[in-house]
C-alpha cells in the first residue's frame, strides 16, 4: 500500500528508534533489529500476526479484557497517584464499589503486570487533561517488554444529558448536541422537508475531530437498537423507532467517525446492541434479572424491524459489534427467520450465542471486525449462564465468537478456562489478531501513540463546532400542539405582557437549579419581558423534565410512563407502591389555571427521554413542545419565532396506560417487538396505539407542526 511507504513522524519516550535503508522505525521490543510488527510498511494484519507470535499467554489474556480506568485527577488521595498526579495508582478491594467485581490494581500494575491494553474512560475532565492522561498511559505501555500501546474507549461525549453511568458518562466538554433522539428529530425533520439526514453526518464529522485530538480512539456507540417496547429505559440513547432511518443514521455515523476505511485519524466504533435491544419483555432492562429476555411474539419481527440497522453497520464496516445481555425467549416468541432460514434460539445471552454471532453476524451479514461484549457478562449479567462458573462463562462467550470481554480485569478466570483446555490457543490467537489489527490500523504503534494536549484544547474550542451543535438543538425542537396559533410568541403578541418561566423535574432540587438556568437563558436571549411571579404573568413557559426507573434496578411494577406524582401503582407481586415521575404536579396545575383565568396562554415543553403518556398534562397546554435534552435557549428562539420549527417525533407516543397494559399471563396489549408506528396492526379491535390530543393531532412517528 502506497501510503505505508511514507516515513511517519515517530515519537518514542521509553524505547529507541532504529534506522533501516534510511527509514526510521520504533524498536518496541528493544532487540536492536526490525521485527515485522515494528515495520509500518507492512499491513496491519501482517503486523498483528507477527506480534501475536511473539506474545506469551499472559499478554494475550490481558489483550482480551477491557476495564474502566479512572484518571489520577479523580483520585482524591494524591499519594495514590503517579506521574505528577496523572495516573491513578489506588487499589480497590473486591466489592468496595460497583466496578470492583474483582480487586482493582493501580494503573501501572494493570498495564505492566496484568497486560491490559484496552480501557474505558468515564471521567470527564478537560480535553488537554484527557490527552495528557492517555499519553502517560502509553508511556507506561511503551516501557513494557513488547511496547504494545493502549487503546482508550468511551461512551458518547457529544450529547447534552444528565449524567447516566454507562450511557452518558460524560457531557458538556466536547461540542454539545441534543440527545440522540434529538438528532433523530432534527434529521427526520430535514427529510420531511425534502432534505436528507446529513445533519447526522455533520455531527459525526465534528465529533470525530474532537475525539481524535484527545486520543480517545474508540467509541462505544451508537445504539442501532430500534425502540419497540415504550417502557425500555434506554430509549433515550437510541435514534427512535424507524428501522430504515436508524440504518441510514448508523451508516452515516460509521462513515464519518471511521472514514471510508479505518485509518490514523479514525475513531473505531462499536455498534450496539446486536441483534437489537428493543424487543424487551414489558420494558424491563437486562441490566437486572427481571429484564433478561428478548421476546419475538410477532412473525418476522427480528428480521423486519431489529436487524436492518446492524446490516447497515456491517456494510459500512463498523470496527466492532457489541451483543446485548439478553436471552432470546423460546417460550414467548414465535419462530423467527433470517434470509429464509429458521433461527434456532439458544436460551443464553447474545454474547454467549454461537448461532447469532457466527451464523447471522459473521456468515450471513459478513461482519469482519471483532465482537466486544457488554460490561459485566462474566459476573453480574451472565444471563442463561447463571449456574456456570466465571471461567465457564469466559469459555462460552469466547467460543461463541466474543473477542473482547468488557469491564473486567479477571485474568485469573480466563487463564483457568484456557489451562483447562476449554478455549483453544488458536481461538485466543484469532481474537488477539483481530484486536491488534485495529490498533495497528489506527496508527497507535506508529505516529498516533502520543497527542499534543494543546491541540486537543484548540480543536474542542472550535467555534464552528459549537455553532453547528446549537443549530441542531434548534432543529430538534418539535411542536406537537399549537392551539389557536399560540406560537410563535412574537413581539406584537407579547406587547406589554409578562412571561413566567419554570422548570419541573422529578427531583425538586434539580427543578430549582434548572429553573434558575432557564430564566438566565431567557434573559440572555432577551425576547421576553420576564416575571418571577406567575400570578402577574400573561404567558407561562413551563419545562417538564420527567424521569422514570433506574438503569440497574427494576421498578416494583411496570415502568411508569405517565407524568404523575405519588401515583399508587400495583407491583408485579401484587403489593401497592407509589410512583413519581414529575414533582410539583399540583403546582403545575395551579400555574396553568392562574394563567388561564386571566385569559393567558400556557406553553409546555416536555423533555423526551422516554415515550411519555401525556394525558395528565397536554390538556393544560395551549402549545406543547417536545425537547430531547434540548438547550432552553434554543427552545426559546423557536417559541419566539426566531427559528421556524422543523423537528418531528422520532417515536410514537402511547395513547394511554390501556394500550401498553400487560395481561395476567405477562403478555402486553401492544406487541413488545413491533415499533409504535406499526402497532395498530396487532391492537385489539377498536383500540388505537398513538396519543391523540385535544386538537385532534396524533402523536405518531414523524408528527411535528410548523408556523
Amino acid at each position: 500500500m502506497e501510503d505505508n511507504q511514507k516515513q511517519p513522524d515517530l515519537e518514542v519516550r521509553k524505547k529507541p528508534l532504529i534506522e533501516e535503508n534510511g527509514l526510521k522505525f520504533k524498536d518496541l521490543n528493544n532487540n536492536g533489529k526490525l521485527d515485522p510488527y515494528e515495520d509500518w510498511r507492512l499491513s496491519p494484519k501482517e503486523r498483528a500476526e507477527n506480534l501475536v507470535s511473539l506474545m506469551n499467554m499472559d499478554e494475550k489474556i490481558g489483550m482480551m479484557l477491557i476495564n474502566t480506568r479512572k484518571m489520577g485527577l479523580s483520585q482524591e488521595d494524591k499519594s495514590k497517584t503517579s506521574h505528577d498526579g496523572v495516573l491513578d495508582e489506588g487499589v480497590v478491594e473486591k466489592g468496595e464499589n460497583i466496578f470492583a467485581v474483582n480487586k482493582i490494581y493501580g494503573t501501572t500494575h494493570t498495564v505492566e503486570n496484568m497486560h491490559l491494553r484496552h480501557f474505558i474512560l468515564r471521567d470527564n475532565f478537560s480535553p488537554a487533561e484527557m490527552a495528557e492522561w492517555i499519553n502517560t498511559m502509553n508511556e507506561v505501555a511503551e516501557s513494557t517488554r513488547l511496547g504494545i500501546p493502549v487503546l482508550i474507549t468511551s461512551n458518547s461525549r457529544n450529547e447534552n444529558a444528565e449524567a447516566v453511568f454507562g450511557m452518558n458518562d460524560a457531557a458538556g466538554i466536547f461540542s454539545t448536541w441534543p440527545g440522540t433522539l434529538g438528532l433523530a428529530a432534527a434529521a427526520k425533520g430535514d427529510i420531511k422537508n425534502g432534505g436528507d439526514a446529513s445533519l447526522i453526518s455533520q455531527f459525526a464529522k465534528i465529533a470525530r475531530k474532537e475525539w481524535d485530538a484527545t486520543g480517545i480512539r474508540k467509541g462505544y456507540m451508537y445504539m442501532a437498537d430500534v425502540v419497540t417496547d415504550p417502557r425500555w429505559q434506554r430509549t433515550y440513547g437510541t435514534f427512535g423507532e424507524d428501522p430504515e432511518f436508524i440504518a441510514d443514521a448508523i451508516g452515516r455515523i460509521i462513515d464519518e467517525f471511521q472514514g471510508e476505511e479505518l485509518g490514523k485519524h479514525s475513531i473505531a466504533l462499536t455498534t450496539k446492541h446486536f441483534p437489537g435491544g428493543g424487543a424487551r419483555e414489558n420494558g424491563f432492562d437486562p441490566h437486572y434479572e427481571e429484564g433478561k429476555w428478548n421476546l419475538y411474539p410477532t412473525p418476522g419481527s427480528l428480521e423486519k424491524y431489529h436487524l436492518p440497522p446492524f446490516r447497515a453497520a456491517v456494510e459500512h464496516g463498523t470496527s466492532s459489534i457489541m451483543p446485548y445481555y439478553s436471552i432470546p425467549s423460546i417460550k414467548k416468541s414465535v419462530v423467527q427467520e433470517f434470509e429464509g432460514e429458521d433461527i434456532p434460539f439458544e436460551e443464553v445471552g447474545f454474547t454467549f450465542n454461537h448461532y447469532f454471532l457466527n451464523e447471522i453476524l459473521r456468515k450471513q451479514l459478513g461482519f469482519k471486525g471483532y465482537v466486544n461484549s457488554d460490561s459485566g457478562i462474566v459476573n453480574k449479567m451472565s444471563w442463561g449462564m447463571e449456574d456456570s462458573s466465571e471461567a465457564e462463562r469466559f469459555a462460552k462467550a469466547i467460543n461463541a465468537g466474543t473477542d473482547l470481554i468488557a469491564d473486567t480485569n479477571d485474568i485469573e478466570n480466563l487463564k483457568m478456562a484456557i489451562s483447562k483446555g476449554w478455549i483453544s490457543e488458536k481461538r485466543i490467537d484469532e481474537a488477539n489478531v483481530r484486536l491488534l489489527t485495529e490498533m495497528f490500523t489506527l496508527g497507535l504503534f506508529d505516529d498516533r501513540t502520543y497527542n499534543p494536549p494543546e491541540k486537543a484544547t484548540e480543536v474542542i474550542s472550535t467555534k464552528e463546532h459549537w455553532e453547528a451543535a446549537y443549530e441542531a438543538h434548534k432543529k430538534s425542537v418539535t411542536v406537537l400542539k399549537n392551539s389557536e396559533q399560540t406560537l410563535p410568541l412574537t413581539a406584537d403578541k407579547l406587547n406589554g405582557k409578562k412571561v413566567y418561566v419554570e422548570v419541573f423535574h422529578k427531583e425538586q432540587e434539580k427543578a430549582d437549579k434548572y429553573t434558575e438556568q432557564a430564566r438566565n437563558e431567557a434573559n440572555e436571549v432577551g425576547l421576553f419581558n420576564l416575571t418571577n411571579n406567575y400570578e402577574e404573568a400573561d404567558t407561562a413557559i413551563l419545562f417538564l423534565h420527567p424521569k422514570s426507573g433506574a438503569y440497574f434496578n427494576a421498578t416494583p411494577g411496570l415502568l411508569e410512563l405517565e407524568l404523575c406524582e405519588d401515583k399508587v401503582n400495583t407491583a408485579l407481586d401484587g403489593a401497592l407502591y407509589q410512583e413519581t415521575t414529575l414533582s410539583g404536579m399540583d403546582h403545575l396545575k395551579e400555574v396553568a389555571d392562574s394563567i388561564h383565568n386571566r385569559g393567558g396562554k400556557v406553553i409546555m415543553s416536555v423533555n423526551f427521554v422516554l415515550p411519555w403518556i401525556l394525558g395528565n398534562v397536554e390538556p393544560m397546554a395551549d402549545a406543547l413542545i417536545a425537547g430531547y435534552d434540548t438547550f432552553f435557549n434554543a427552545q426559546f428562539e423557536v417559541m419566539a419565532g426566531n427559528y421556524k420549527p422543523t423537528g418531528v417525533l422520532p417515536l410514537t407516543l402511547p395513547a394511554s396506560e390501556e394500550v401498553i397494559a400487560v395481561y395476567q399471563d405477562g403478555q402486553s396489549v401492544s406487541r413488545n417487538d413491533v415499533p409504535g408506528y406499526d402497532k395498530d396492526k396487532y391492537m385489539p379491535k377498536g383500540m388505537s396505539y398513538a396519543y391523540k390530543d385535544s386538537d385532534g393531532n396524533v402523536y405518531k412517528l414523524g408528527h411535528g407542526l410548523t408556523y
